[in-house]
């Protein structure tokens, strides 16, 4: 009987080890200060950090002024996708808004991310980034998705 339970136990610690995990580059997007109408959309990068496909089956905004947008396809292992987000910035004002993600993560089967900010009128305009801008920025994010890569893998 003892060498059936500690079957099960070895079994089932075998079955948690081996799995899909879901992670986020961050999970709170801090918009700042924006003007009103401007461009609300933004995008949370997710990674599977486990070894069996993640499939994210649903995001759900907390409101109606929030569309987000996700691909049902598998993240395969050690790959990543984009979670969009739209915010209606129609809406003067500070926002806080809560967005669930739905997926076959058997710890974390529903995440939760944040986008917060102020539409305000007197925002400063929005700086056009030179090419090389772009670049370097795109840099420091593929840096910062490799480092929480890592984190999640030591966890």
């Amino acid at each position: 009987m003892k060498t059936l339970f500690a079957g099960i136990a070895l079994f089932g610690t075998i079955a948690l080890a081996s799995a899909q995990t879901i992670t986020f580059d961050k999970t709170t997007y801090e918009y700042g200060a924006i003007k009103p109408n401007s461009d609300g959309t933004r995008f949370f990068n997710v990674t599977n950090t486990g070894d069996k496909p993640l499939i994210i089956s649903n995001v759900k905004p907390s409101c109606g002024c929030t569309t987000p947008e996700f691909s049902q396809d598998p993240i395969l292992p050690g790959k990543s996708a984009k979670i969009k987000v739209g915010y209606a910035t129609a809406n003067v004002g500070p926002f806080n808004k809560m967005i669930e993600v739905f997926s076959n993560d058997p710890v974390n089967s529903r995440s939760i991310i944040y986008i917060k900010g102020d539409v305000n009128a007197n925002a400063p305009e929005p700086k056009v980034l030179t090419p090389a801008e772009q670049k370097a920025a795109a840099k420091v994010e593929k840096k910062a998705a490799k480092a929480a890569k890592k984190v999640a893998a030591r966890n």
